[in-house]
């Protein structure tokens, strides 16, 4: 049996994209964090460092560090390895900015904390435009 549930959100950017969820309890470093040639998370010190964003949906606290996160996120779209979509909690500038380069769907300010309830693995939808995040858990 499958199990789905759907939590409501706020609307950063417009659009509707679905993938595997890549969860983050960390905050992201845009400029030195990542490195957008192939989506990877490369801070040393960071939980994730190895594995990629490209193609999933990006599901985490919020950024951290400085301005880069535009920068950094123009070139991952460009180069085919932004995320499909974002989940965060704290809404900064930077990440707006990241997220609106990135041309992905992103949603912020959550009735259900997605950290508690979305596990890497996981199946999500992302419908920005109706604000909602319908999530099929890993078998």
């Amino acid at each position: 049996m499958t199990e789905t549930f759907v939590i409501r959100g706020r609307k950063v950017v417009p659009g509707v994209a679905e993938a595997e969820a890549l969860v983050s309890h960390e905050r992201i470093s845009g400029w030195g964090g990542v490195d957008p040639r192939d989506g990877r998370i490369i801070e040393t010190r960071h939980a994730l460092r190895g594995q990629s964003f490209a193609g999933k949906v990006l599901v985490f606290p919020g950024a951290k560090g400085s301005s880069g996160w535009s920068a950094q996120f123009h070139v991952a779209r460009v180069m085919g390895t932004a995320p499909a979509a974002w989940l965060f909690n704290q809404m900064t500038t930077k990440i707006a900015l990241g997220a609106v380069v990135s041309h992905a769907p992103a949603m912020t300010d959550f009735d259900i904390d997605p950290l508690t309830v979305i596990r890497s693995g996981d199946w999500v939808r992302v419908d920005a435009d109706a604000g909602l995040v319908t999530i099929t858990r890993k078998a």
